[in-house]
């Protein structure tokens, strides 16, 4: 397969790299507001996680204090991490007062 190539000025052609779009992590930060019931419920409702996948997020996050749950574009991670952010309350514990926390970082 041929290198793509630039012209730059008439009858000079300049090799140019394949530039990739810059990838964003969305993690998941743990606390002690909310079960492994509503990780797993959340992580399904935002991402379609299956329900095993989803358990090993929430055991990594419980254990950890923080587990990968997606790698994209900026765009995509930072709805991600609004999801999260939106999906509230965890209704099985009564002194829980809102969502869990996720942050958007550039992937390595």
């Amino acid at each position: 397969m041929p290198e793509p190539r630039t012209t730059t000025r008439p009858g000079v052609a300049t090799d140019v790299e394949p530039r990739l779009a810059p990838r964003f992590n969305v993690v998941l930060l743990d606390d002690d507001d909310h079960t492994y019931e509503y990780v797993i419920e959340m992580l399904g409702r935002v991402f379609g996680m299956a329900a095993e996948r989803a358990f090993q997020h929430a055991r990594e996050v419980d254990t950890t204090g923080r587990t990968l749950v997606f790698t994209g574009p900026l765009e995509v991670a930072e709805l991600k991490r609004d999801q999260i952010h939106a999906t509230g309350a965890d209704r099985r514990i009564p002194r829980c007062k809102g969502s869990m926390s996720a942050v958007v970082e550039p992937a390595p």
